[in-house]
């Protein structure tokens, strides 16, 4: 559960979870919905099922019809590399994608960037429904443990992309569809293990269709890691129960899913002296008992438990018209655990210092060592809808949703040396926020001629943020936004296709953003000019893009006192690029899916605490990005695959200094996977292996900096996973 507290990568976490008697009668009510509301109808042919399954998503989704920069991954292409590692982790091969992992390996706290944007810049949602946290506006993956199992295809928007739900997209948005219902039994046993003692186990079943209406389908995970850094560990258990009932027009599902883990914390990163000599090294718990010896806490841990739960109703009320209506809750309950040595004992309540220490301003005060635990107790709950309107020339979508945050932040003091506490449970600080986001769009495609086709897209979105802390002060603002949007696409031919669009995006800051103190909202106005070829060899996917900012909230590359990212707005800034991605089939064995970025990302008459800069880079945007996948497959059910990732140097912060640069990078991974389909016992047997960073590079994919001292996060060397995979 990062808060609001840690990481470049990071944000707060927003909607957490407990089994209440509060969750238990929410999905006693989705349930009864579900299975009483809906009896009627006759299955229909497969074809206009998975159309009404896209219903969910089409809102917030494009096609090679819309005028903007999109990537797909399907559940096939999932597969070969779902082995324990985030989502973000199997996102690494898309255009203009960079991820990193605090834990070194890819399981625990992973983060992105798109286009040198960071997570709390990329939209999510699942099935329509907004994910990123609320207050921080961040994704935490590691709430959700092997969701990668459950979702059923994924489409990365690059830009402002199209209208969705939730906070506005700057730098992409991230919309996932979860499990499609199969009509026949089927059952899933997976289990990997690789290094640093990296284990996952899967459990999937479906009932298959019933009475040819009703499935029911689940998933059990769990997934253990000891970590690439020091003590690094994650303890991680996810689960995922769908009902789907299918109708001749109707399709309804009622999902509840959720996770819990357990992480030992590893985000405080290294300096340069320590990345020589000491790579794996981890501050995080170290703490001098009283006669001087060093030792590191066994509890510095991040905990936090997660549950959600969505009804969908899809109805297709004719040739023409179909809707999606959408009710979803998240709960939420966690903390982490500090050892803080020589702390000022200044805001904790009633604790007697045992020693003189210093604070932040280098004063002897009072101070002593304390066990401290941050908590957060959230809910997050809310409606999305979209109707759609199609005819031959013209295909329209009205949309929208509603959406409410509430959260208690509080901490206690579990433990202090030789001081008595006032009582068991006691708060050292207690903060309330609480947020509503409403927002209607409209959106159309209109067929001018058999080539030529205009995409509108308008957005209204009102926002209201209320937060009472010691660091934020008293927060009471309301933003209205308007978001236009339009692009032509024209097809030259049935193989080329040129788009052009423009969207426009406002966003609200975030909380640690108001306890920075003097805040805007930030502005973008996204350009992008593309070239799409497809034939049965060759698809190639081409483009230009301009985002031109206004008050854009860049990273600074500094943290706060409790390690949250300090962002800083910078009055004028862009993102100029070239983006380029293809699948290249050389024969029935070989296929090559290479991709590149070519960027410019700069902030414009910078000026920093009085000092003038001029024109610098933005921190975190290496000007160059570049994947490339090598798929050799000699026979049907072999698949070899050579991942390859390069991303040039980078600054972690947005004045050049030198020091704060970061080396760049190339890795390759390697991944095998067979499939056997036995007559009998099992439909499937699939044996996958996995090795990363095979030729062993040590490289650092993200960092900070504490005043001009750099401070850095390595990533593994060579390490592997292998898994077995059994469906009957």
């Amino acid at each position: 559960m990062k808060t609001i507290f840690k990481g470049t990568f990071k944000g707060t976490k927003a909607q957490s979870c407990k089994g209440s008697k509060l969750n238990q009668s929410i999905f006693f009510i989705l349930s009864s919905i579900f299975f009483t509301v809906f009896s009627f109808g006759q299955v229909q042919d497969s074809t206009k099922v998975n159309q009404l399954d896209d219903v969910l998503v089409s809102a917030v989704r494009v096609t090679t019809k819309t005028p903007v920069t999109f990537s797909n991954m399907d559940k096939k292409e999932i597969k070969y590399r779902n082995l324990g590692q985030d989502i973000p982790v199997l996102m690494n091969y898309l255009p203009s994608v960079v991820t990193t992992s605090d834990a070194g390996g890819g399981i625990g706290y992973t983060g992105i960037r798109v286009r040198g944007s960071d997570a709390t810049r990329v939209n999510v949602t699942i099935n329509g429904i907004p994910y990123n946290d609320a207050e921080s506006q961040g994704t935490f993956w590691v709430n959700m443990p092997d969701f990668a199992s459950s979702v059923e295809s994924l489409q990365l928007q690059r830009g402002v992309g199209t209208s969705t739900n939730g906070s506005s997209a700057f730098g992409a948005s991230l919309n996932m569809l979860t499990d499609s219902y199969v009509s026949k039994p089927t059952g899933e046993i997976s289990s990997s293990y690789g290094s640093f003692n990296s284990n996952k186990n899967t459990v999937k079943f479906s009932t298959g269709l019933l009475n040819d209406h009703f499935e029911l389908a689940g998933r059990l995970s769990t997934i253990k890691s000891d970590g690439y850094i020091d003590r690094a560990s994650s303890d991680l258990k996810s689960y995922f129960l769908q009902g789907t009932y299918v109708g001749k027009t109707t399709l309804i599902k009622a999902l509840v899913f959720g996770g819990t883990e357990e992480t030992y914390q590893s985000w405080n990163g290294i300096d340069a002296e320590t990345l020589n000599s000491n790579r794996t090294y981890n501050s995080a718990g170290k703490y001098k008992d009283e006669a001087g010896n060093v030792h590191f806490y066994d509890n510095e841990t991040d905990n936090y438990k997660q549950n959600h739960y969505q009804l969908h109703w899809s109805e297709s009320w004719s040739d023409k018209w179909s809707s999606n209506f959408a009710l979803h809750y998240t709960k939420g309950l966690g903390y982490y655990e500090n050892y803080k040595y020589d702390e000022p004992i200044a805001g904790y309540g009633p604790i007697q210092p045992t020693k003189m220490v210093e604070n932040d301003l280098g004063e002897l005060v009072p101070g002593t060592d304390l066990i401290r635990q941050k908590w957060l107790d959230n809910d997050f709950y809310g409606t999305t809808f979209s109707v759609k309107y199609k005819e031959e020339k013209l295909d329209v979508i009205l949309g929208g949703g509603w959406n409410k945050y509430e959260g208690d932040h509080y901490g206690k003091v579990i433990w202090a040396r030789n001081s008595a506490l006032s009582e068991l449970g006691d708060h050292y600080y207690d903060d309330y926020s609480t947020k509503t986001d409403g927002n209607i769009f409209a959106k159309a495609n209109y067929q001018f001629t058999e080539k030529l086709s205009f995409y509108g897209d308008l957005q209204y979105r009102r926002v209201q943020y209320k937060a009472n802390s010691k660091e934020t002060g008293l927060v009471n603002d309301t933003f209205n936004f308007f978001n236009p949007k339009a692009g032509l696409n024209y097809e030259i031919n049935e193989k080329n296709t040129l788009y052009f669009s423009y969207a426009r995006a406002d966003r609200e800051p975030n909380r640690t953003d108001y306890e920075g103190g003097n805040v805007k909202p930030e502005k973008l106005n996204d350009f992008e000019l593309g070239w799409r070829f497809n034939s049965e060899k060759f698809q190639l996917n081409s483009n230009f893009y301009y985002m031109g900012y206004k008050d854009q909230l860049i990273l600074t590359g500094r943290l706060d006192d409790v390690g949250a990212p300090i962002r800083a707005n910078t009055e004028k800034s862009y993102r100029l690029g070239f983006e380029v991605d293809a699948t290249i089939k050389l024969s029935e064995k070989f296929l090559l899916r290479p991709n590149f970025t070519l960027s410019s990302n700069k902030n414009v008459d910078l000026a920093v605490e009085g000092q003038y800069y001029g024109t610098t880079d933005i921190a975190y945007s290496p000007n160059v990005i570049a994947g490339n996948i090598i798929v050799y497959s000699p026979i049907e059910s072999l698949h070899i695959s050579l991942l390859q990732k390069y991303v040039g140097e980078q600054y972690m912060n947005n004045i050049e200094l030198p020091s704060a640069k970061l080396a760049d990078y190339f890795v390759n991974d390697l991944n095998v996977s067979y499939e056997i389909k036995p007559k009998t016992i099992f439909k499937s047997i699939m044996i996958t292996g996995l090795v990363n960073n095979i030729l062993d590079k040590k490289y650092v994919s993200n960092g900070a900096m504490w005043d001009i001292y750099p401070y850095y996060y390595p990533q593994a060397g060579i390490n592997f996973l292998a898994g077995l995979t059994l469906k009957f």
